[in-house]
């Protein structure tokens, strides 16, 4: 297979065209803005749940709507955005056409976040999809819905013709959007067959229960792209051919087979659907992640005594802190026990693995797509900072949850008390380490696109003020 017809070379550089570089800095802004936003909301949600500052939110609503908005901007948006990047990079769509996919999606994110200012309420904190029960919220959940899956399918209808199993940057990325695709289909096919009579909560748990599980394979083969990706540029490939690597990759999403099947036994608001998902997602999404997982952690051991090359420094501390809070979120998973504060611990961990993952590929792509390279200290250490937050963060959510805090509450709705107060003044201590860790990396990724390269910048070495 020619070089040119490969994602990116054995280091790790990219090969696109001018058009896809365009669509793919997009999509790239895009994410870096909904994170940005979602970073805005977690500063309100992380003083309405420590102890001390929760007396300035006497009420659930307002943490609630808050947290609505944060994991729609820091998950599903911010995700799906950047997954945007790579199936732009990864495909020849036609640019016009895929210009009013980004706009539709770009317009329902910031819809999403006017919405609380214009009038929505009535938080429903489904799982997955959380929404505010209101017109212009979920219209804009929808634009950015369709802007989605409208991409998606221009990327599937041309990636046929350019999938190489050599190379497992362009599988990974085609799994991924197979993957969004079916989420959209189940979906699609929950709406078609849910009892109209279900309101509330209960409508949208039942909605989003199927399409979010199948979204979280779709996450998990993003963020193995990431690592893979990062893992070469910075000199650690897996010790296992591309070929292999493929397959794996394609492993992973191979339990997916059985939506049709889950589909068409039982109704979506049935039991049955609820826990044929939940084992879907239990025993199917580590299939290619835990496989991956061990091997990047071989090659890191292996290469622990070369040196990382100063530009890639970054992305090398995004790829190690994401590894780890992926492996904690893992851990943590298989020791929940109850509705408690252990769970959002557990998703923390997994999503913020994937939410590293994607911060380093894009610290990795910046120069790529001709932006200046993050350097200096402020790059170096935001991806320490934003995941030693986060382990903060998730320490105190798992032991009060094992302490019985319930999730999903806040202020007086906590009970706190003893210990348990300790241990989520420990969350809120974390939260906002890693609130600072996400200003950082988006004043990183703005620096990088506003200067030229090494401007005003110190390498990640210096000790100079």
């Amino acid at each position: 297979m020619a070089q040119r017809e490969m994602m990116a070379d054995t280091g790790g550089r990219l090969n696109a065209t001018a058009d896809q570089q365009w669509l793919a800095t997009a999509w790239m802004m895009f994410g870096t803005i909904a994170l940005a936003l979602a970073g805005i909301f977690a500063i309100l949600l992380v003083v309405a749940r420590a102890p001390g500052t929760e007396v300035l939110f006497p009420t659930q609503d307002f943490f609630r709507v808050a947290l609505v908005v944060h994991v729609d901007q820091s998950v599903l948006i911010w995700f799906l955005a950047s997954s945007g990047m790579l199936w732009s990079l990864a495909g020849r769509v036609p640019l016009q056409t895929t210009r009013i996919a980004f706009a539709g999606a770009a317009a329902g994110c910031l819809l999403i976040t006017a919405a609380p200012f214009l009038g929505a309420g009535d938080p429903l904190l489904s799982n997955y999809v959380p929404v505010l029960d209101h017109p212009l919220f979920l219209a804009g959940l929808g634009l950015f819905g369709i802007g989605v899956l409208a991409q998606v399918v221009l990327y599937l209808a041309r990636a046929a013709g350019t999938l190489n199993f050599g190379d497992p940057l362009r599988i990974g990325t085609f799994t991924a959007a197979v993957a969004t695709l079916l989420a959209g289909i189940s979906l699609l096919w929950t709406w078609a067959d849910l009892n109209p009579a279900w309101e509330g909560k209960a409508y949208y748990e039942y909605l989003f229960w199927g399409p979010g599980h199948i979204l979280q394979f779709a996450y998990t083969q993003i963020m193995l792209v990431a690592w893979i990706w990062l893992a070469r540029a910075t000199g650690r490939p897996l010790p296992l051919s591309d070929s292999r690597l493929s397959a794996l990759l394609v492993l992973g999403v191979l339990p997916l087979l059985s939506v049709p099947l889950i589909h068409g036994l039982y109704a979506p608001d049935s039991a049955e659907i609820r826990i044929g998902y939940t084992h879907l997602m239990q025993y199917g999404n580590a299939l290619a992640s835990v496989p991956i997982g061990l091997l990047l952690i071989v090659s890191l051991i292996r290469n622990r005594g070369r040196e990382v090359p100063q530009e890639q420094r970054p992305a090398h501390s995004a790829l190690v802190t994401s590894l780890v809070l992926f492996a904690v979120g893992g851990l943590i998973g298989g020791a929940i026990s109850g509705t408690n504060t252990m769970i959002p611990a557990h998703y923390h961990g997994s999503i913020v693995g994937v939410t590293l993952a994607l911060m380093g590929l894009t610290y990795h792509l910046l120069p790529e797509l001709g932006f200046s390279r993050p350097e200096g200290r402020m790059a170096c250490w935001q991806a320490r900072i934003y995941g030693s937050g986060q382990l903060l963060h998730i320490a105190g959510l798992a032991i009060s949850g094992a302490m019985g805090i319930q999730r999903k509450t806040a202020g007086a709705a906590q009970e706190l008390g003893g210990l348990a107060k300790a241990f989520m003044g420990i969350m809120g201590l974390g939260g906002l380490v890693a609130i600072l860790g996400g200003i950082l990396f988006v004043l990183v990724v703005m620096r990088a696109c506003s200067h030229r390269p090494g401007y005003g910048e110190k390498d990640c070495d210096s000790h100079q003020p």
